[in-house]
């Protein structure tokens, strides 16, 4: 019976455990087991499956979407581009379009200008012509009284005349003249 090991008291360990126990305590207070390259085989093989899994998911999850999303915005600006290209051309066009119809009312403000001023202009000139022609007949008549009283004028002129040729060759003369002396001295001076 000397091969069988001894029976430990209970609570002991095997010593076949006790090695693999040392072991494990040196492992443990030797430093962190990453380095221990008892481990590698272990760590590398998960280090690839998590890899792998990352790999996958990233190629065929979120890159995706995340591609789809770029171009999505890329889209949209472009989109949004051409919308403001063709509002901008539409602008133009609408403000070439304003600016015609201004040049239009410019224009056509201006021949009625021209219009009203001209017609205008021949309606003063027929009102003139007819306020004329009252004038001129207004100045017939008045030279025509200006003639009539300045004809009875003379007429008085010459009556007055006579008088007073008739009183100064009274007094000059000391002998009164006839009305008839007198007139027949002016007839004969052509007054």
């Amino acid at each position: 019976m000397a091969d069988q090991p001894a029976p430990s008291p209970e609570g002991a360990a095997p010593q076949g455990t006790t090695a693999s126990t040392e072991a494990q305590g040196k492992g443990a207070a030797g430093g962190l087991p990453q380095f221990d390259p008892s481990w590698w085989a272990g760590q590398i093989v998960w280090l690839l499956v998590i890899f792998a899994v990352l790999y996958v998911v990233l190629a065929k999850v979120l890159l995706p979407k995340l591609g789809g999303t770029i171009d999505a915005r890329e889209g949209k600006i472009a989109g949004d581009i051409a919308d403001a290209r063709a509002l901008k051309l539409e602008a133009e066009a609408q403000a070439a379009k304003a600016a015609a119809e201004m040049n239009d009312a410019r224009a056509k403000a201006q021949k009625l200008g021209a219009d009203a001023k001209a017609k205008s202009a021949a309606e003063a000139a027929e009102r003139q012509k007819a306020e004329e022609a009252k004038l001129n007949e207004r100045l017939s008549v008045a030279e025509g009284e200006i003639r009539a009283a300045r004809d009875q004028a003379m007429t008085n002129v010459r009556g007055i005349a006579v008088e007073t040729a008739q009183a100064i060759v009274e007094k000059l003369s000391g002998t009164k003249a006839t009305k008839a002396d007198v007139e027949a001295a002016l007839a004969g001076r052509g007054a």
